[in-house]
C-alpha cells in the first residue's frame, strides 16, 4: 500500500510539473532602450509643448494622471482591459478605443513597460519614441492609408480598466 501511494504521489508530482513547464509565459521582457537620437527628439518635443513628463529607463516619457488602486500591476503575460486614444505629436488621432483586451505581452514595447506603472482604474499618458512603438513600420488603415507614419513618436492616453494575471 505505501508503495502505490508514493507511486501515485510521484506521478502526480510529475504532471503537475509538466503542466507548470506548459502554463509557462510565452512573452520576454526586452526593457528595449530607445537610441539617444530618439530621445533627445523626443524631449525636445516635450521642451517645446512645455510638456512635463518623467523619463523612464527605455527613455520614453510618462505621466501617470491617475495611479490607479491595489498593488498588483500587469504582467506580461496579463490580460488587460483598457480604453485609450492614440494621436501623432500634431495631435492627429489615429485610434480610440473606449474598451479592448489584449495581452500585454503582445503590444508595442512602450506599452508593455509604461502600462505597468499604474494599477486597476489608473490612468497615463506615454510619450512614446519610434522603437518603442513602430518604429520604421508604416501602419495603414483597412483603406490603405498611412495612419502612423514610420519614426512617428506616438502619444497615448490610456484608462487601465482591469487586468487579470495568467501563468
Amino acid at each position: 500500500m505505501l508503495k502505490f501511494a508514493l507511486s501515485l504521489l510521484a506521478v502526480s508530482l510529475l504532471l503537475t510539473g509538466c503542466l507548470k513547464k506548459e502554463m509557462k509565459c510565452p512573452y520576454i521582457n526586452t526593457n528595449n532602450v530607445a537610441p539617444t537620437s530618439e530621445q533627445e527628439t523626443l524631449a525636445q518635443y516635450l521642451t517645446d509643448n512645455n510638456i512635463e513628463a518623467t523619463k523612464h529607463r527605455s527613455g520614453m516619457y510618462y505621466q501617470i494622471l491617475s495611479e490607479g488602486s491595489g498593488t498588483d500591476s500587469a504582467g506580461l503575460c496579463s490580460d488587460i482591459a483598457i480604453g485609450y486614444v492614440g494621436r501623432l505629436t500634431n495631435g492627429t488621432i489615429f485610434d480610440r478605443q473606449d474598451q479592448a483586451v489584449f495581452v500585454l505581452g503582445s503590444l508595442i514595447d512602450g506599452w508593455k513597460q509604461g502600462i505597468p506603472l499604474i494599477r486597476k482604474g489608473g490612468k497615463i499618458r506615454l510619450f512614446i519614441p519610434p522603437s518603442l512603438g513602430y518604429g520604421a513600420k508604416e501602419i495603414r488603415n483597412n483603406d490603405d492609408e498611412v495612419v502612423i507614419p514610420a519614426q512617428s513618436i506616438l502619444v497615448f492616453d490610456i484608462s487601465l480598466i482591469n487586468f487579470t494575471v495568467n501563468y
